[in-house]
């Protein structure tokens, strides 16, 4: 589970950071998720390793245009590539509306399916391996916070001891790789737990912009192994975050630690802390460390390989 950040500045784009948008790299499924997609974002993705045709889902936060304005070219450029079967696209209650009126006026036709799920808190997306759920933030409109879940996965089974058991293959086969207690047929009671290596326990991203600070924002980010989360000013200037409905440095770390999250990422930096300036992003950075240690500055391309957490043993169901 790889993220690569396509954008990490706000409201307008600089010469070295694009506007928001986040990619999911699901390299088991051969599968790019994005987050946002700002003006630019698909000449963001040509510029990387990513792959437009591995786009199946995207998740929109709200409907400001520097989190939206690259969706529509995005999606006409994915139909002349060739692109996918299918794009699911899920976000704010508008954005059906908005790819209609873009669609209908720029005469622009799909040739693939497009579905677009309007969001309400909870869960968004189920399959086996993953689910995304999403809570409102605390934005000038609606906006909403994602919440990527990968689901555990069973420890690897171990053939060949079952064999020397002489543990007849079929369906026991799957009772014990789910670590259960099964009976042999010449009664032997084999405990699956004991054939099975650890469980890898699935990993937890939580994204969040454009938000001031919110108790939802801590709930979703409970637990998360990374929490990306706006950082638009710096602590002093945090009445224009009030004002304006953003987040300063400090904010995020606070969040960060409310939720116990594992590891922060700060995006969405205003301009106004570009290098050179009375205050940087260094600054910014040494604010939230000061609150939760764990923090790292994202920049345009960088990719972040999601780790996994320390296995758990498997639980046998007798």
């Amino acid at each position: 589970m790889q993220i690569t950040f396509l954008g990490t500045s706000s409201g307008v784009p600089t010469r070295s950071r694009n506007v928001s948008g986040i990619a999911l790299r699901l390299p088991q499924r051969a599968e790019v998720w994005l987050f946002d997609c700002g003006e630019g974002t698909q000449h963001q993705i040509l510029r990387s390793d990513l792959r437009v045709s591995q786009i199946r889902r995207i998740f929109v936060t709200h409907m400001h245009g520097d989190h939206t304005f690259g969706l529509m070219g995005l999606l006409a450029s994915c139909g002349l590539a060739g692109n996918p079967e299918r794009i699911d696209i899920y976000g704010p209650p508008d954005l059906d509306e908005y790819l209609k009126a873009c669609r209908r006026y720029s005469q622009t036709h799909f040739s693939y399916p497009v579905k677009v799920h309007t969001v309400k808190p909870g869960v968004v997306f189920e399959d086996e391996e993953f689910s995304v759920s999403c809570a409102p933030l605390k934005h000038r409109v609606p906006a909403f916070g994602y919440r990527i879940t990968e689901k555990d996965r069973p420890g690897h089974f171990d053939v060949e001891k079952a064999k020397v058991l002489e543990i007849p293959s079929g369906p026991l086969y799957g009772k014990l790789k789910r670590g259960e207690v099964v009976v042999l047929p010449d009664g032997r009671k084999i405990n699956g737990a004991e054939l099975c290596g650890q469980t890898e326990v699935g990993r937890k991203v939580v994204y969040c912009t454009d938000t001031v600070y919110c108790e939802s924002a801590v709930e979703l980010a409970h637990d998360a192994d990374v929490l990306i989360h706006e950082a638009t000013f710096a602590h002093q200037d945090a009445e224009l975050a009030y004002q304006r409905l953003h987040s300063t440095s400090t904010m995020a770390a606070q969040v960060a630690l409310g939720a116990h999250a594992k590891q922060l990422i700060m995006t969405h930096f205003s301009p106004r802390y570009a290098p050179g300036n009375s205050i940087e992003l260094r600054d910014l950075l040494e604010e939230a460390r000061s609150i939760f240690p764990n923090t790292q500055l994202a920049s345009d391309f960088w990719t972040y390989e999601v780790p996994r957490r320390i296995a758990k043993s498997v639980v046998a169901k007798v």
